[in-house]
């Protein structure tokens, strides 16, 4: 055989192990099966902690991905479409655990993803943490904004949040709604701050309730308290 039928010989193959390797990764990739995985931020919580997990994807088709958390009993959630934006994402659940709404024991993720399926479980652990409700969050909101006065945010207190966690020393009526006022700061600081998990629950009752022992939210505020 010839010098030049060798190196003619020698190129075919090496063409043909080129081939056969990128053939192998074409259609490994082209027909692998599509990947959904939950990484859940820890296995236990208690009240007024809130729910945090990953959805890892393989690929994004542009769909959602459907929720459904379920306790040990199989009572479960409606579906909860959560969009899928890249190959890690982070949901942070909008409210925390509450002992009304969650007892304690085992609950599980349920993900649905491009036709496959996973599942991650954790637990809720009894404890004596009191949370300030998530449904009047949107009250707050809107007291922040000015749109809600000074008294009827004390009243939503009252009659919403658990008097171990804020005490209201005045009961609050129709006669003296109107007169309730607070410092500014308190709603541009410590509302802004609890809207935007910057501080805890028990930092926020913490902060009114020393308000409320100091006299600085009263029926009727003077002008130089504010």
């Amino acid at each position: 055989m010839s010098i030049i039928s060798k190196k003619m010989t020698i190129k075919s193959v090496y063409l043909s192990i080129i081939f056969v390797i990128y053939f192998s990764i074409f259609f490994s990739t082209a027909y692998a099966e599509p990947i959904v995985s939950i990484i859940i931020e820890k296995t236990a919580y208690e009240y007024c902690e809130k729910l945090f997990y990953i959805i890892e994807v393989s690929e994004i088709t542009g769909e959602p991905a459907i929720i459904h958390i379920r306790d040990e009993t199989g009572k479960g959630s409606s579906a909860i479409p959560i969009p899928i934006g890249g190959l890690q994402n982070l949901i942070p659940a909008a409210f925390p655990f509450e002992k009304e709404q969650f007892a304690p024991g085992k609950y599980f993720i349920d993900v649905e993803y491009n036709g496959v399926s996973a599942t991650s479980e954790f637990e809720i652990i009894d404890s004596d943490n009191i949370c300030i409700p998530g449904s009047i969050k949107q009250f707050i909101i809107g007291w922040i904004n000015g749109e809600i006065p000074d008294g009827y945010f004390v009243d939503a207190i009252q009659k919403n949040v658990d008097p171990r966690l804020i005490d209201v020393p005045f009961e609050v009526n129709a006669e003296n709604i109107l007169e309730i006022n607070m410092p500014s700061w308190v709603k541009e600081n410590v509302g802004v701050w609890w809207v935007n998990d910057m501080i805890s629950d028990k930092d926020f009752a913490q902060v009114f309730n020393y308000l409320f022992d100091k006299k600085i939210i009263k029926e009727k505020i003077e002008d130089d308290a504010i």
